[in-house]
């Protein structure tokens, strides 16, 4: 098996050191590259590829989901309410609910949300855009209602500091090298596992010290990445939280059935159909997956901002698409990688961190933020077309 190098690659790539140089070199971003920053933009990064690795599941089948900016925002404001501001939802006091439990409650029903429309997309055959559509627009609804079209913060103390925790924990220097260790440790056995498990069944196999350059080079990456935020206050538990979830999306997506099943579903549905494929278990699944993901991102996104209000997941469908998008990811469906999807989200994560830095205003964010979106789907068809480099 021969590694490639892709058009795609060299340009991500580029664009990422170009933005970076801009807002380092920017008289105005002195702050850019310090500790401080550089641990905020992890957890915004954390969040936006959070959102966007639960994307993917939905991408890669060839359906995709406006509606998970809204349900950031609502799901992050039930749980606020839940825990935090004595309230009634629906006529029923749902007030000081211990925050783990009212996370879990709120988990569950973002789940059995995304079931539903995903039953309705995948059994009526209703177009995943219509439906989730009218989910975004449903969403925003619900949340206003929750919270009554006001700010419920989310303040450290009591039973609601398990919540704020989330982006604002961060472990001892010592944590996260121990962090660093399991993450190394587990890497290099992965690495071996799979080649072996390659050469048994007699499959092609990467040249090998290539594979040994590829593994150093991420592994001194991390160890960079810990010694950076260990100048600040240590890593983040969202950037754990980011880790857990990209690993679980890995193996759900590369080792396991259902990944391959949803590949084969973007790949060509009728063919995965006639191949004995359970097209419509397959949609369902990945949408009660994503489901669970956009309340854990909204669990984050509510926390990190320290309330929830009605601004909270505004526009975050469009950047958990792009960063998706920007990494390799089909619109079409069939290909897509997590790897390619964190890229993606750290290019998304570093634009609007910058943007925040230097103070552009709202209407320059939405114009720069739209721009790289057309751009990510452009260069999506003109590879499409032919114009993919071997």
């Amino acid at each position: 098996m021969t590694s490639k190098f892709s058009i795609r690659d060299a340009s991500m790539g580029i664009a990422l050191f170009l933005i970076c140089a801009f807002f380092a070199l920017h008289p105005e971003g002195g702050q850019f590259l310090s500790p401080q920053n550089l641990s905020n933009l992890s957890i915004e990064l954390a969040i936006t590829a959070t959102l966007a690795l639960g994307m993917l599941l939905v991408l890669l089948p060839g359906m995709i989901d406006l509606s998970v900016g809204s349900g950031v925002g609502m799901l992050g404001g039930i749980a606020s309410v839940l825990v935090i501001r004595p309230s009634y939802i629906f006529g029923i006091d749902m007030a000081g609910w211990p925050a783990p439990v009212a996370l879990v409650a709120a988990l569950l029903f973002g789940m059995a949300i995304w079931y539903c429309m995903g039953r309705i997309i995948a059994h009526q055959k209703v177009p995943a855009f219509i439906i989730t559509l009218g989910g975004l627009l449903i969403f925003n609804g619900v949340h206003w209602l929750v919270i009554r079209n006001s700010t419920i913060p989310v303040a450290p103390g009591g039973t609601e500091n398990i919540f704020s925790l989330l982006t604002t924990y961060y472990f001892p220097a010592w944590g996260g090298y121990a962090i660093f260790a399991l993450v190394s440790a587990a890497v290099v056995w992965g690495t071996l596992a799979n080649r072996r498990g390659r050469k048994r069944h007699g499959f092609p196999l990467e040249d090998g010290e290539l594979t040994f350059f590829k593994t150093f080079i991420g592994i001194q990456v991390l160890l960079l990445l810990v010694v950076v935020m260990n100048l600040h206050k240590g890593l983040p538990l969202s950037l754990v939280i980011l880790g857990v979830i990209a690993w679980w999306v890995q193996v759900l997506t590369r080792h396991m059935r259902f990944g391959r099943y949803l590949y084969a579903i973007g790949g060509n549905e009728e063919a995965a159909r006639l191949s004995g494929i359970p097209v419509e278990k397959v949609m369902v699944g990945a949408f009660v997956a994503l489901g669970g993901i956009v309340a854990i991102t909204g669990f984050m996104q509510t926390a990190y901002g320290g309330y929830s209000t009605t601004t909270v997941g505004k526009l975050m469908e469009l950047d958990a698409i792009a960063a998706c998008v920007i990494g390799g990811t089909s619109l079409k469906g069939g290909r897509g990688t997590v790897l390619g999807v964190l890229f993606g989200a750290l290019i998304m994560a570093t634009l609007l961190n910058g943007m925040t830095l230097l103070a552009v205003s709202p209407e320059l964010k939405l114009i720069a933020r739209g721009t790289v979106l057309v751009l990510a789907v452009w260069m999506d068809v003109y590879l499409a077309r032919g114009g993919k480099a071997a």
